[in-house]
């Protein structure tokens, strides 16, 4: 990158996280300010200065929990993207299995984690497994549902001149639906992900050896909000980071939207 276009892409960079910034640090300023000037005890609410600092000082303990949260995060995750992905094809070749099995999704979708968390570690036990089970049950119906309103989107037109030329259906779902699908299928992407890390946290809570659930748990015992607030503020970071790469894996698997965007 040369040094001239250094300059456009700093613009670029601020004019897009500018306003975000600007509003996050109005608030921890305006939080900030209202401890230090009502006197409110720490212990029922912190100074963000008094996070930060008791956050650095536990930053080895919230550094193993947080890699302990990513791990259940990454292979929950993984293991939702491909029985979404999987069930989204089975679903829209066998129009049967559709009407059959979307009820019992939606059904999924209704249970409170809160009720639910408990019971799967206390089916599958202590390790990673229930942290997995219970990321792939938050976060497979969105990716579901908006594979299946992607394919549905392919121009009629496109799928019938392919098949007037020999076309085999998986072909046309290959060429067709499946790339016209893809903006619905990071729409869903971005939405689960956000769900994937409290899924995650929400496991731990219930019972785990090591993760930011059970950190916060700890915390909570101990009547330490400033480290409750600490491993808050880290999964939150983690959060805005997976959701930033799901953005970028979109960018490179859908180039021609960019040249879309930019254009007058």
């Amino acid at each position: 990158m040369s040094n001239a276009a250094l300059p456009g892409l700093l613009a670029r960079l601020f004019g897009h996280a500018g306003p975000a910034v600007a509003s996050v640090s109005t608030l921890i300023l305006g939080w900030e300010a209202y401890v230090q000037l009502s006197g409110i005890s720490a212990t029922a609410l912190p100074a963000p200065s008094r996070i930060i600092v008791q956050g650095f000082e536990q930053r080895e303990a919230l550094a193993r929990h947080t890699l302990a949260t990513l791990q259940a995060t990454t292979f929950g995750f993984a293991s939702s993207l491909t029985a979404a992905f999987v069930f989204s094809i089975l679903i829209d070749f066998f129009r049967p299995l559709r009407r059959a099995l979307f009820p019992v999704f939606i059904i999924t979708q209704t249970l409170p984690l809160v009720a639910i968390a408990p019971l799967i570690v206390l089916w599958f036990g202590f390790g990673l497994t229930p942290k997995i089970v219970l990321v792939a049950l938050v976060t497979f119906f969105p990716m579901l549902v908006a594979l299946a309103q992607g394919y549905e989107a392919t121009d009629h037109n496109i799928s019938a001149l392919l098949a007037s030329m020999g076309a085999s259906r998986w072909r046309i779902f290959v060429m067709a639906r499946l790339p016209s699908a893809l903006p619905y299928f990071f729409a869903g992407l971005r939405i689960s992900i956000t769900y994937a890390v409290v899924g995650a946290i929400f496991a731990e809570y219930a019972g785990a050896a090591r993760g930011l659930g059970i950190y916060i748990l700890n915390a909570k015992n101990n009547f330490r909000p400033d480290l409750v607030l600490a491993a808050v503020f880290v999964s939150a970071t983690l959060t805005l980071l997976l959701f930033s790469a799901t953005v970028l894996l979109q960018r490179a698997a859908m180039p021609w939207a960019r040249l879309t965007e930019s254009r007058p």
